[in-house]
C-alpha cells in the first residue's frame, strides 16, 4: 500500500512501514501521521503479518515535527498552542497509541537522524536498532522552549533513568548511535550497511514468538512502576495463569521435551 506520507510493504509475515517524506527528513506531520495510521490499521488487520519495521526513507529516521508548515500556524480561530494540541489529541498522540498497542512485536530501525518526535516514534517500537551513523537528539527545552512530547518524557527514563532523562532533554547534546546502545536507549547499534538485514532478521525471529506473551509483557513493564513489590508479584501471578492455560504454553513444553523449535499459533 502506498500512501504519499509512507510507504508499507507486506513480505510474507513481515511489514514494513517507511517514512516516505525524504526531501523533509520525514518531519513528522498531519498528512504524515494520518497515513501512517492508516497503514498501521492494514497491519492490524492482517492475521499473516507477525512483525512490524518502522523505518525512514532517505538519510533520515524522521526529523521532528515539520515546524515550518501550516501545522504550525495560528488561525483566526486558535493559537498555534490550540492547534498544536488539537493536532497532538487527533493525530499524533493516536499514532504512538497505534504503534505501542499493536498485537505484534515492533522494531524501529533508526537510519539517520531521529530528532524530536522521531526520538518518540523510535522508542514507541518494543525494539530500537540504530545505523552507526545514526544519531538521537532532543531540542525542546533548549531550543524551542517546550516539552519533549508523544511520549518522550514517558519512555526516555523508563530506559536510560531519571538524570541521563534529564540531561538529554535539559541540554539537547546529541546521542550517537553508539552511546544510545551503552546507555539503553536503544537494544543495538550496527553498521549502515547491514541495518534493514539485521532488522528483518529480528523481525523474522520474534514474529514467531507467541503475541499473547508479548501483549502481556509489554504491560507488565508498563505497570511495574507503579505497583509496589507484593502488587507487581499478584499482577505476574494473574497473568500467568492465564498464559498458562493457552495453547501457546502447551506447544512450548511439548517443543522443549521434543528437543525442536516450538510452533505458536497465538493461541
Amino acid at each position: 500500500m502506498n500512501h504519499e506520507s509512507v510507504i508499507l510493504e507486506i513480505d510474507c509475515d513481515t511489514a514494513v512501514l517507511t517514512l516516505n517524506r525524504p526531501q523533509e527528513l520525514n518531519c513528522l506531520c498531519v498528512d504524515l501521521a494520518r497515513d501512517a495510521r492508516d497503514a498501521l490499521a492494514e497491519v492490524r488487520e492482517n492475521r499473516a503479518v507477525r512483525a512490524l519495521v518502522v523505518t525512514g526513507a532517505g538519510r533520515a529516521f524522521c526529523a521532528g515535527a515539520k515546524l515550518g508548515g501550516d501545522d504550525f500556524s495560528a488561525t483566526a480561530q486558535q493559537s498555534i498552542g490550540q492547534r498544536v494540541a488539537r493536532d497532538m489529541a487527533e493525530y499524533f498522540n493516536p499514532l504512538v497509541v497505534d504503534l505501542s498497542t499493536l498485537p505484534i512485536p515492533v522494531i524501529a530501525a533508526v537510519n539517520g537522524v531521529a530528532a524530536g518526535a522521531g526520538v518518540s516514534l523510535a522508542l514507541a517500537a518494543d525494539v530500537t536498532i540504530a545505523a552507526r551513523s545514526s544519531s538521537f537528539l532532543l531540542t525542546f527545552v533548549p531550543r524551542l522552549g517546550i516539552l519533549p512530547d508523544l511520549g518522550a518524557t514517558w519512555s526516555l527514563p523508563r530506559r536510560v533513568g531519571r538524570s541521563r532523562a534529564s540531561g538529554l532533554a535539559l541540554l539537547g547534546n546529541k546521542l550517537t548511535a553508539q552511546q544510545a546502545a551503552n546507555w539503553g536507549l536503544i537494544w543495538q547499534c550496527v553498521d549502515d550497511a547491514s541495518l534493514m538485514d539485521e532488522v528483518r532478521k529480528l523481525a523474522h525471529t520474534v514474529g514467531h514468538f507467541p503475541n499473547r506473551a508479548i501483549r502481556e509483557l509489554r504491560t507488565a513493564f508498563d505497570v511495574a512502576d507503579s505497583n509496589d513489590l507484593v502488587e507487581q508479584l499478584e499482577y505476574e501471578r494473574r497473568c500467568q495463569e492465564a498464559l498458562l492455560d493457552t495453547e501457546d504454553f502447551r506447544e512450548g513444553v511439548k517443543a522443549f521435551m521434543e528437543k525442536r523449535e516450538p510452533i505458536f499459533n497465538g493461541r
